[in-house]
């Protein structure tokens, strides 16, 4: 949906010097990546100043620039001066979402909702074309971005919405007026920044709050902080998960190990059979909040079957890899929370196959006052789990491993590791043939490195 520049600084409240009706071909805020047509939006953020790199775009070959400071541009290059250029960004990406006119559907949730919304927007994807959120781009700044990719041959845009503070997603919601939202579940995740889950529940549910149009929720009704949002909200409410009262109901769920999952949903009087490729009975629950979107809007339960049973995990996200010398590693390092690392870790306990099972856990970080108790919490799973090897990684996992050492496990299958290089090493040292490795931390530990190390001692067999 190209705009022209003065089309731009009338929707951003700016002033264009340099005036010309040039058509904008795309949107920057990153002048290293930005393509010759694209706009510059010199955003100020915490660590550099957008401003800085006016005349590298330019060099580059931007369209323009969108700034809000003293910037002297090179001879004819247009400028579009405004008072903020972060609330200019906002404001264009609203105003391109109201042009567009589609449906929108929002996804949060503590747990889960990248892989919900990328479930969302391939079962939908079978009915029409979907603008889908890039990656994890899901905060102030990726989501206008993302919005000012439509298109008006898109059908519907399913966005991410993140936050890590009371207010981020109502602001958000502001930005992409969405239509219909999903939440997937509300666990202690961004503690740090948050006086109780219930509080983050109640920044989760600014979501219902800033729907607008049709107005459809679907929410987890497996989790009760989910489930109780629907007293607040006097829209349409489409319940999903495993208990007997939800709408969509997920039953006959049975794992298959490195192989995915098996179930059944009913709905109504309709059952349909199921198989998922990703790792564990948690994305059962991702999986099945996309079919109840999907089922609502129209998607036939075949066509929603053979959607699923070609999903693949995107990166870093529970993809499992094998290695010629006869062990695998279920990298699921993008991120991880109480919640999640509890569930991955049940998971490798329980995979049949294998005759030892590791895991390396890094650190998780912002879960505030209670961060210890709950990586205590997290190496006594390990231990119930009957996982073989513990390798933790940073300061935060120091207490995952005492948690383990305090549940009975044995000091000799207990490791410590600075960094994920370290850890690397160690796991090098460790592994042998018939072990399954469960490699999963907070995305600033940067896992990525130990499973580098791997790949650099051994050999990856191609699946």
């Amino acid at each position: 949906m190209n705009l022209t520049l003065d089309e731009v600084a009338r929707h951003t409240g700016g002033r264009l010097e340099g005036a010309t009706r040039a058509e904008v071909l795309g949107y920057s805020i990153d002048s290293r990546s930005i393509r010759p047509g694209e706009l510059f939006f010199a955003i100020r953020g915490p660590r550099f100043d957008g401003h800085a790199f006016v005349a590298e775009a330019a060099a580059r070959g931007a369209a323009g620039a969108v700034v809000s400071g003293d910037v002297s541009p090179p001879k004819g290059w247009p400028l579009i001066r405004v008072g903020a250029t972060l609330e200019a960004l906002h404001a264009l990406a609203r105003a391109v979402r109201r042009r567009w006119g589609g449906l929108v559907i929002g996804v949060t949730g503590s747990i889960g909702k990248t892989t919900t919304k990328e479930m969302i927007a391939d079962l939908l994807g079978k009915r029409g074309r979907v603008l889908r959120t890039t990656g994890n781009l899901n905060n102030a700044y990726g989501l206008p971005l993302c919005l000012l990719r439509l298109e008006p041959q898109h059908d519907v845009a399913v966005l991410e919405m993140g936050m890590s503070a009371a207010g981020e997603i109502r602001a958000l919601a502001s930005i992409a007026e969405p239509n219909e939202g999903v939440i997937t579940n509300v666990h202690p995740v961004h503690l740090e920044f948050f006086a109780s889950v219930d509080a983050i529940a109640d920044a989760k549910a600014e979501l219902l709050a800033g729907l607008t149009g049709e107005r459809r929720a679907y929410l987890n009704n497996d989790d009760p902080r989910v489930r109780g949002m629907a007293s607040r909200f006097d829209g349409e409410i489409v319940t999903w998960g495993a208990g007997p009262d939800a709408a969509f109901r997920a039953h006959r769920i049975e794992e298959r190990g490195t192989e995915g999952t098996s179930f059944t949903v009913r709905h109504r009087r309709h059952e349909a059979d199921f198989v998922l490729p990703l790792l564990g009975t948690h994305n059962v629950g991702n999986a099945i909040a996309a079919i109840s979107v999907a089922v609502t809007h129209g998607l036939g339960w075949r066509d929603a079957a053979e959607a699923v049973k070609n999903m693949r995990p995107a990166a870093m996200r529970g993809s499992v890899v094998k290695f010629r010398e006869g062990f695998s590693l279920i990298d699921d390092s993008y991120n991880s929370n109480p919640r999640a690392l509890g569930d991955m870790i049940r998971l490798l306990g329980s995979t049949p196959g294998y005759d030892r099972r590791i895991l390396v856990a890094g650190g998780m970080l912002e879960l505030g006052d209670d961060g210890r108790r709950l990586h205590a919490g997290c190496g006594r799973d390990a231990v119930e789990a009957g996982v073989d090897l513990i390798i933790g990684v940073g300061s935060e996992a120091e207490a995952l491993v005492d948690g383990a050492r305090d549940a009975g496990a044995d000091p000799a299958r207990l490791r410590r590791a600075r960094d994920a290089d370290e850890a690397g090493g160690l796991l090098a040292e460790e592994v042998r043939r018939g072990d399954l490795i469960l490699l999963k931390g907070s995305r600033g530990m940067k896992l990525e490195r130990t499973l580098n190390a791997l790949r650099g001692a051994f050999t990856t067999v191609e699946s």
